[in-house]
């Protein structure tokens, strides 16, 4: 090629060019001045070829909106294609569309990295269904939908962190591998030491090892030194589920608080921080919020806009099971007292108190984990456990006062038969514990809920479930 006297003149033309500033899409969309080099990377979303001009929209991820770029017929070739890498230099200007702000003037268009148009699975100016881009994990985040979701999981992340931290939490990271089930449900993955070369199989830490279902028992170790302390980071099920609510991998965010002995603290931490989240994706991610809100779930706006306005509802389990009763719905699950709450169940109760997230509290002892604070109330017995159920999705975040005596909890694990297992714990117990309590939500949950997406497995770059684990 620059053997060619084409080639020379092109190379001639590069080296005179002065060196450019570069900027990502979204830097040059909000630019307010006009002139000077610039450079933009990023991939071709639509090309159109006219007599006089040779229009591009690229995008290189860091917004919704494409840059329109305008240069010179001559400047195209043929792997200049929609879904091709490129590296456009020239000027930004002010744009004559109302729509923009700014374009590109190209000087020079290098193609990066070409892209087969005709096998590539997303077409040209298609609305792809979420189901339809769930096929292709390696190629689905260059869709508009998957991006915007990143972007917001991206700044949901951020915010969560945000409220923790200007709220005086640690942040711990809590292991992935444990020895400990914190559930008790049993739906663990093991791990098991794979290396053909390690032998006679053994235990590799010599005890049971598993994939953690959540790091509250971490925490409660380090809330013995710190007052509050969080932590966000992923949890595993092994639970044989394709609902549209369960993940076999899944992020986690909890928290776990010292010196407190009400509920109604965990319970406001938990509100606080939905509605403070909430609030910073909405103002930090308007246009990626919109697409989902329009296309997705056209009536969430409103919805998330009030609820946002109103505290949210708080039932007794015991109220809860009496509205159940009293319901003309008929439920394929009789509700029951000291029956858990299945879905259908939830969701008829967000239904009943007006569609906004409802918290239903003291749970019957025997449903719930051993760790979890005796409410010694006579012949019903229950604990300070809460759950917040949510429209469309049901449980979001699951919490409760720890059981800090050391005589009612050395009980428990006794009639549990694992007193030796969680010898730690009750240690923890003799040595300065305090009255103290936590939560943990749902990361792709709260996502599911806040878009208003059907499936959980639409919020999260990667979906591992029963029987798929792509890539």
């Amino acid at each position: 090629m620059l053997g060619t006297r084409g080639g020379w003149q092109a190379l001639r033309r590069c080296a005179s060019l002065p060196r450019a500033v570069r900027l990502r899409v979204s830097e040059a969309l909000g630019a307010r001045e006009s002139g000077g080099e610039v450079k933009v990377q990023g991939w071709v979303r639509s090309v159109r070829s006219q007599k006089e001009v040779l229009f591009l929209h690229i995008n290189d991820g860091s917004s919704l909106e494409h840059l329109q770029v305008v240069a010179d017929p001559s400047l195209e070739n043929r792997d200049l294609t929609f879904g091709s890498a490129v590296e456009v230099q020239g000027k930004l200007v002010k744009s004559p569309h109302r729509r923009q702000n700014m374009e590109l003037q190209a000087e020079t268009i290098r193609v990066v990295g070409p892209c087969d148009t005709w096998t590539f699975p997303l077409k040209l100016k298609e609305r792809h269904p979420l189901e339809y881009v769930r096929q292709f994990p390696h190629l689905r985040c260059r869709s508009n939908t998957l991006a915007s979701l990143l972007r917001i999981r991206s700044e949901a992340t951020a915010a969560i962190h945000s409220f923790f931290q200007d709220n005086g939490y640690v942040h711990i990271h809590t292991p992935i591998i444990t020895s400990n089930d914190c559930e008790g449900a049993g739906e663990l993955f093991h791990i098991e030491v794979s290396s053909l070369l390690s032998g006679p199989l053994t235990q590799f830490f010599n005890v049971p090892a598993f994939l953690t279902v959540s790091g509250q028992l971490h925490l409660e170790v380090m809330a013995g030194a710190f007052t509050h302390v969080f932590t966000f980071g992923p949890t595993f099920r092994a639970e044989n589920s394709q609902s549209r609510r369960h993940l076999a991998e899944f992020y986690m965010v909890e928290a776990e608080l010292s010196f407190t002995e009400s509920l109604q603290d965990i319970m406001q931490v938990m509100e606080d921080l939905f509605k403070t989240a909430t609030s910073t994706v909405l103002s930090k991610c308007p246009r990626d919020v919109e697409l989902f809100h329009k296309y997705i779930a056209p009536a969430q706006k409103d919805r998330l806009e009030q609820i946002l306005k109103h505290k949210f509802v708080t039932i007794s389990y015991n109220e809860a099971v009496e509205i159940l009763k009293q319901a003309s719905q008929t439920f394929t699950f009789k509700p029951e007292w000291g029956c858990d709450l299945q879905t259908e169940h939830e969701k008829y109760l967000v239904k009943y108190c007006g569609e906004v997230p409802v918290f239903v509290i003291n749970y019957p002892y025997d449903l719930k984990p051993f760790y979890m604070r005796d409410n010694e109330d006579g012949p019903q017995h229950t604990v300070a456990a809460v759950d917040l159920l949510v429209p469309g999705v049901g449980e979001l975040c699951g919490g409760s006062l720890r059981e800090e005596r050391l005589p009612l909890l050395e009980s428990r694990l006794q009639r549990l038969g694992i007193t030796d297992t969680y010898q730690w714990y009750l240690d923890l117990r003799k040595y300065g514990s305090v009255p103290h309590g936590g939560f943990g939500m749902g990361f792709e949950r709260y996502l599911q809920y806040i878009l208003g997406v059907d499936n959980i497995k639409d919020v999260i770059p990667f979906p591992r479930f029963s029987h798929s684990c792509l890539l």
